[in-house]
């Protein structure tokens, strides 16, 4: 198979706030040492996205740039400093950017430029533009190898399928960073966005006993049905938030031993009291992923009489990624609708997309940009 880099190539540029994205005719990026030219399949499209780029939400990030995040798609051209990665490969194109001279500097590519001079730099001057494009520049150690034949051959999924990935590698590193265990209960809270949804997944396919806490009873219905279906051996139960910390820590007592916490509280709901229910209900020596916004996640005597280990958690690292590509290719999740209901859109539809994105969201749903 033959692979040449155009001239130019189309991508979605944001210009300035107030013009928007806009689809333009680029420059194709070259390949240089430490980076793959990747020709994108499919693109990830946030449910916040039209919030990112209309200053809603009043993201730092340099302009112009090419918007995106993560992706998925085949390499056709290699940095001389590539010893593995061949043209023709699928891969998964991760956003989440480290400096290679300090991994602790990091950003999200054409999300955010982090809070450091160094990422700020970085962005600005080397990782600028995201994967809204037909070819993209992407850091050698961002491209994880995907086994097509295994996945899409022989398990059925699709490309567009596959680019879930994205949405469950988050809940994935928190998971992996309290150290799960198969047969464990854990409680995932609330459990009835796009994260919670995908951590309760996740959580299923490694072997736990999910408790789900929401404030919808019929959001917990549409999970545990969905994830019934794609799993009729899982252990799912599900625990409507009352907003009574007694009472919601009762609810949860009833289960029996939990031993561990997901937590995705939004902003919003930070002043909640569902995060200090499960810690009390959790048993002693349990543990908790802080992976949302809570300002007073414990009650102090229980924490630290029932040595509770409480660990902050941004997204994932690139061990996450690999071992859950791993997780994947030994069909450990379900395939079809059971995995994920893909609405997919042409560049050219990028603004019906992002609308989409905010409605098509939570379990088992994604939308996503195929240039």
């Amino acid at each position: 198979m033959a692979f040449t880099l155009p001239l130019q190539h189309r991508a979605l540029v944001l210009k300035t706030i107030e013009e928007g994205l806009h689809l333009k005719h680029l420059q194709t990026p070259q390949p240089e040492p430490g980076n793959a030219i990747v020709r994108i399949e499919v693109a990830s499209v946030l449910s916040y996205h039209r919030e990112v780029y209309d200053g809603t939400r009043q993201y730092s990030f340099p302009m112009p740039l090419v918007g995106g995040v993560s992706a998925i798609g085949r390499i056709v051209a290699l940095g001389p400093d590539a010893t593995i990665l061949q043209k023709g490969q699928l891969v998964f194109c991760d956003c989440v950017i480290h400096a290679r001279d300090d991994p602790d500097t990091t950003f999200l590519s054409a999300i955010h430029d982090g809070s450091s001079e160094g990422s700020k730099k970085l962005m600005r001057t080397v990782w600028r533009d995201g994967t809204f494009a037909e070819y993209a520049k992407v850091p050698l150690e961002n491209c994880i190898p995907l086994n097509e034949a295994k996945l899409c051959d022989s398990l059925g999924y699709s490309i567009s399928d596959l680019m879930y990935i994205a949405n469950l590698l988050v809940p994935y590193g928190g998971l992996r960073d309290i150290h799960l265990e198969p047969g464990e209960t854990i409680v995932v809270s609330p459990a009835t966005g796009g994260y919670g949804g995908a951590g309760v997944q996740v959580a299923v396919a490694m072997g736990a006993r999910v408790i789900a806490m929401g404030r919808n009873e019929q959001k917990l219905a549409r999970l545990k049905e969905h994830v019934l279906s794609g799993t009729p051996s899982a252990c799912i139960e599900i625990v409507k938030m009352s907003g009574n910390e007694a009472a919601d820590m009762a609810a949860l007592q009833v289960f029996g031993t939990i031993d561990a916490i997901l937590d995705f509280t939004p902003p919003h709901a930070s002043n909640s009291t569902h995060l200090k229910s499960a810690v009390s209900a959790l048993r002693r020596n349990g543990r908790v992923s802080m992976m949302g916004f809570v300002d007073r996640p414990m009650v102090p005597w229980t924490f630290v009489g029932n040595n509770i280990s409480m660990k902050g958690k941004l997204m994932y690292e690139r061990d996450d990624i690999v071992q859950f590509v791993k997780m994947l290719e030994r069909g450990l999740f379900p395939r079809g609708e059971e995995f994920v209901d893909t609405q997919s859109f042409a560049l050219e539809g990028w603004k019906v997309a992002f609308e989409a994105a905010a409605e098509h969201a939570g379990i088992g749903k994604q939308v996503v940009l195929i240039p």
